[in-house]
């Protein structure tokens, strides 16, 4: 879901584009491009078929992807513009940051359900993000578009070597060892650590697992999981031990401590925690749905029960999804 703050997406850009321009399901919207998105502002007409070039293989079989594109930017740039949108004219890069991370989310959520439908509308709202930010960029006179294409264009040419270059890999891990050497190449002689590259503002069981995934890359790993849950005992025994000592900031670290080294055996164990841990809370719901509806399927309140009344329905609603 996109929001734009005009009562209804559908509505706000009904107000930008005309009856023509929004067009039919049988035939595009036809957009003017406003001058910023012409001639030498994309280095280019999109509609002009692209050269084949050594480097790059063949063209895309479907340059009206260029041109759809094309016709999203010059939406971007009317809803941002003179007798545009509103609420769209006073979104800043702080004010978008929530919705960017929820339509993230969105797409994962549309990955778990496999309805390619779902999964191509929140991939666009994720897009349109993309396209709002760099259109903030371009009004703030700092990057454009092309630029941003460009540079990522460059970054993957370089990246690949393998692909676009002379120098071939065996595997995957070859592969992806020969990126980082890159990256540390890109650093201009700067010291790199080896844990780099990771954004702080991750989950915080995402970013355990990346951290330590790059960690292992130079050496500093348990040799499987097994390792990795006598640590999980060891953290285990220093949180009784803080929650014993009634010492709020020696729990919070030693918690931590635990959490992370539990993240090192699902790594290890080729597990997924982020995953597992959503697995876990539908499975939490399902059965406190279950305990709920026998609750009132006897005449019960659950915030009335005692504790060994809510243990037996709890029970109840665990056998009842497991496999006969």
């Amino acid at each position: 879901m996109i929001l734009l703050g005009c009562e209804a997406r559908g509505r706000a850009r009904g107000s930008v584009l005309t009856l023509a321009q929004r067009g039919t399901p049988d035939k595009p919207p036809s957009v003017q491009t406003p001058s910023c998105y012409t001639g030498g502002a994309l280095r280019g007409s999109c509609t002009a078929k692209p050269a084949e070039t050594p480097t790059m293989g063949p063209p895309m079989s479907s340059p009206d992807a260029g041109q759809r594109f094309l016709e999203l930017l010059t939406i971007m740039a009317r809803l941002r513009g003179e007798g545009g949108c509103p609420w769209d004219r006073e979104q800043t890069r702080d004010s978008l940051r929530p919705f960017l991370v929820e339509e993230t989310y969105e797409v994962l959520d549309a990955l778990d359900t496999g309805d390619a439908a779902h999964i191509r509308e929140e991939l666009g709202d994720l897009l349109f993000q993309v396209v709002f930010h760099a259109e903030i960029a371009r009004e703030r006179g700092e990057f454009s578009m092309t630029d941003l294409v460009e540079a990522l264009i460059a970054k993957m040419t370089r990246r690949h070597p393998h692909v676009f270059g002379d120098r071939p890999v065996g595997s995957a891990a070859e592969a992806l060892a020969q990126w980082e050497a890159i990256k540390d190449a890109e650093s201009n002689g700067s010291p790199r650590s080896a844990l780099a590259g990771v954004p702080r503002a991750l989950p915080a069981l995402h970013r355990a697992q990346r951290v330590q995934h790059k960690a292992a890359r130079v050496g500093f790993d348990w040799p499987d999981a097994t390792g990795a849950l006598e640590k999980v005992r060891e953290e285990l025994g220093e949180v009784t031990e803080a929650l014993h000592g009634s010492r709020e900031e020696a729990l919070r670290e030693e918690l931590g401590d635990l959490l992370f080294s539990v993240v090192n055996v699902a790594r290890l164990a080729s597990v997924d925690p982020e995953g597992a841990l959503q697995a876990a809370v539908d499975r939490f719901g399902r059965r406190f749905a279950t305990m709920e509806e026998a609750a009132r399927g006897e005449g019960l309140d659950l915030a009335g029960l005692s504790l060994e009344e809510l243990e037996r329905l709890w029970v109840r609603a665990k056998s009842l999804e497991r496999p006969a």
